[in-house]
């Protein structure tokens, strides 16, 4: 089965976003389930959420993006009406938030340092631990990049006061969704688009280009991630890479599949075939 969310304004059908991914999974022979993203994302909406989807047997979600607090309630009301999603709550923040997955990614993505919650004393602390130097700015689940000067690039960590007026910005732009703490990583410089790569059980399914830029994809090498994101252990994850300045590919940033973009120049049976 496959859940995806229903439009806001004709709940009896699935979100544009997502619609043709749902006619793709119905081609595939699969159940498609309607959930309420707006009750899933409010605390306590989970079971009203799921109330539309017929009860009994595996699931994958493809939408919206969730806080791993709210993706755990989704589970427990699936789990209340005998459907089991393919992907468990721990497995996903571990996908979805950085501190889950940077140890074992470490070699292959920029340094990064992180703080528990968004106090000034702490992000400072943060940005003295990585070393002076620019660096680029992030939450647990997300970036501003496209409030690159503003929200997401800080030139040197070292000047403490221009790099809280960029973290201020941040957490303002974030508001409600902020997740976690702030997250200070290593500034690269990278000579291509990116690349979103989709993983099933650890192994490589389909590679195609990042959302941002749907119609470039630079030919990219995961042969030094392979190995690692294996270990994880992990059902269904995407998995960003951009050459840097040297040749290297470098990880920019793991995901939860079920929540990541499908680029339009993916095709929706592409990625459905992932998840048969």
């Amino acid at each position: 089965m496959l859940l995806v969310p229903a439009d806001v304004l004709r709940p009896r059908r699935p979100d544009d976003h997502f619609a043709a991914e749902a006619d793709a999974a119905r081609a595939a022979g699969l159940t498609v389930a309607l959930v309420d993203h707006d009750a899933l994302a409010k605390p306590g909406g989970a079971e009203e959420a799921v109330r539309r989807v017929p009860s009994a047997g595996p699931a994958s979600y493809r939408g919206w993006m969730l806080p791993a607090e709210r993706y755990a309630d989704f589970e427990a009301a699936l789990a209340g009406r005998g459907v089991v999603l393919r992907t468990t709550a721990s497995q996903y923040r571990r996908a979805h938030e950085l501190p889950g997955w940077y140890a074992d990614l470490a070699g292959i993505t920029p340094t990064s340092v992180w703080t528990d919650g968004d106090a000034r004393s702490a992000f400072e602390q943060a940005c003295d631990s990585l070393g002076p130097g620019p660096a680029v700015l992030r939450d647990y689940t997300k970036s501003m990049k496209h409030y690159w000067r503003e929200a997401a690039y800080i030139p040197e960590v070292a000047d403490f006061e221009a790099a809280w007026a960029v973290a201020s910005r941040f957490r303002e732009l974030r508001d409600a969704d902020f997740a976690g703490g702030f997250v200070v990583r290593r500034f690269e410089d990278f000579a291509s688009a990116e690349a979103r790569t989709w993983w099933v059980n650890g192994v490589c399914r389909l590679v195609g280009p990042h959302p941002d830029t749907p119609d470039e994809l630079p030919a990219v090498s995961v042969a030094a991630a392979e190995p690692l994101i294996r270990e994880l252990d992990l059902p269904f994850v995407t998995a960003d890479f951009a050459r840097r300045e040297d040749g290297t590919w470098r990880l920019i940033e793991l995901g939860d599949g079920q929540v990541s973009d499908r680029p339009v120049s993916v095709p929706p049976a592409e990625l459905v075939a992932l998840l048969t």
